[in-house]
């Protein structure tokens, strides 16, 4: 089993990498750390331009990442995917056999979560495994 972690460094995000890193440590678990790359636009050289730098920026996040799971001893597999964030957290819970997935949440009410489709607010709805939802640091 493992533990599945959307991380993008964003301030809600900061908070759940550190409960993830817990959480996989305490169950000696492997943390897989997901970020959701999907470009905007259909095709053609804007998409290209979008997806390269999308991709890099989500493999910067993560290396930061890797570093704090490493100075805890958590073992971490990397997947940059390209599929909207709540999407790839499922397809990597998925192939990962994940206990849980750990996505941080931005302080949002519902109501906007609900109507602009939050990433927390998509995977309570259409995730089969369970989903910890951490808020950020006040």
């Amino acid at each position: 089993m493992s533990i599945v972690l959307g991380y993008d460094e964003s301030p809600g995000a900061a908070r759940a990498l550190r409960i993830a890193v817990e959480v996989a440590a305490a169950f000696d678990e492997t943390l897989v750390l997901v970020y959701g790359a999907a470009a905007p636009g259909p095709t053609g050289e804007e998409y290209r331009s979008h997806h390269d730098a999308i991709r890099q920026v989500g493999r910067t996040g993560l290396e930061h990442a890797v570093a704090e799971a490493d100075r805890a001893g958590v073992p971490t597999v990397v997947e940059v995917i390209d599929e909207k964030p709540a999407q790839a957290l499922i397809d990597a819970a998925t192939r990962h056999t994940a206990r849980a997935i750990v996505v941080g949440s931005w302080s949002e009410s519902p109501i906007r979560g609900a109507l602009l489709g939050s990433t927390p607010h998509k995977l309570l709805h259409m995730s089969t495994v369970p989903v910890l939802c951490v808020p950020p640091e006040d």
